[in-house]
């Protein structure tokens, strides 16, 4: 293993653009959720909710699900050549398992490990380094919130494999659906997963998944920003709700309720937050099978394969240019 690693940083995550964006999220009281994986505690936090509650962890049917449908993408696709692009990559253990699979079909691979996090694009990159030699890995720190110009940077000659697992939840669908369509060529191809509501009834479904969020280890991952910028448990209470979002979904909202009147001071500017005034720190949508097709249709994309757990809580989706 190298001693040194380049990695390169988008100007989105440039120090004064960082700055920029965390104010901007306490002015409006709206948390970017790359606040939550700022440091190397919040992103230790994270990998143990991570490995609690995701039911790609700890499920043995969501485990097979993804397997067959990385089998089945590995397969699928002829092309010799291939980049793979891990958006929101986390750990890298779903892209590289995806990689080994590339791999055994002798295809050329090159990996960029995609996340907001430096400290993730380097688990990332250690977890691709035991498949690919370490110089056909490129670790990218970028937000995908922000950065319009991604296009530029990630699409190589090479046809593109996009990866984008347990992200899509996390942002608002009319933000990154139409960003996501611009890095796939008619070639390419766009494997992602979705959090999915189980059941025919969409709101059922909803409060079946609610304590997958609404429990300590979520509560001590997301208190971890407020903690780190003074604000005490003792000035409010974290609520966790269920309510409407945007292309007529439904998502889990957690909220910071004050309780008294709190003030910080953040970067050299003071907030002050009265009495019964919240802060939002976190929304993470829920799809259907039908709302994914849906909405990916509207910006240009068809659903080609999907494959669904048995607790239909869990869904990946393997799309091209429609």
């Amino acid at each position: 293993m190298k001693s040194a690693v380049n990695v390169r940083i988008h100007a989105s995550q440039f120090p004064e653009n960082v700055r920029r964006d965390l104010l901007a999220s306490l002015r409006t009281r709206r948390v970017n959720h790359k606040f939550h994986y700022d440091s190397l505690k919040q992103t230790q936090k994270w990998l143990v909710l991570h490995e609690a509650h995701s039911p790609a962890r700890y499920d043995d049917d969501c485990l097979t699900t993804y397997d067959r449908a990385f089998v089945e993408t590995s397969a699928q696709i002829a092309t010799k050549q291939i980049h793979v692009i891990g958006l929101g990559c986390g750990g890298g253990q779903k892209d590289s398992r995806l990689l080994e699979l590339l791999q055994k079909r002798r295809k050329n691979l090159s990996y960029t490990p995609c996340d907001v996090s430096s400290a993730m694009v380097l688990v990332a990159r250690r977890a691709a380094a035991k498949i690919l030699p370490e110089n056909d890995c490129h670790p990218f720190v970028c937000d995908l919130a922000t950065a319009g110009d991604l296009q530029t940077l990630l699409v190589t000659p090479r046809p593109s494999l996009v990866t984008f697992f347990g992200m899509i939840p996390n942002f608002e669908p009319q933000i990154i659906l139409p960003r996501l369509a611009r890095l796939v060529r008619p070639k390419d191809h766009l494997l992602f997963s979705a959090n999915l509501a189980p059941g025919s009834d969409y709101a059922a479904g909803m409060k079946r998944i609610l304590p997958q969020y609404d429990n300590p280890l979520t509560r001590d991952w997301l208190m971890a920003f407020l903690f780190d910028l003074g604000i005490e448990r003792r000035d409010g209470k974290l609520v966790f709700t269920i309510e409407a979002g945007g292309a007529g979904l439904q998502r889990v909202m957690a909220r910071f309720h004050f309780t008294r009147a709190c003030r910080v001071k953040v970067e050299g500017e003071e907030f002050s937050f009265a009495r019964g005034e919240s802060i939002q720190l976190f929304f993470s949508y829920r799809y259907t099978p039908e709302r994914v097709q849906n909405i990916l249709r509207r910006h240009g994309l068809r659903v080609c394969r999907q494959w669904i757990t048995a607790s239909e809580e869990e869904g990946v989706f393997l799309c091209q240019v429609a």
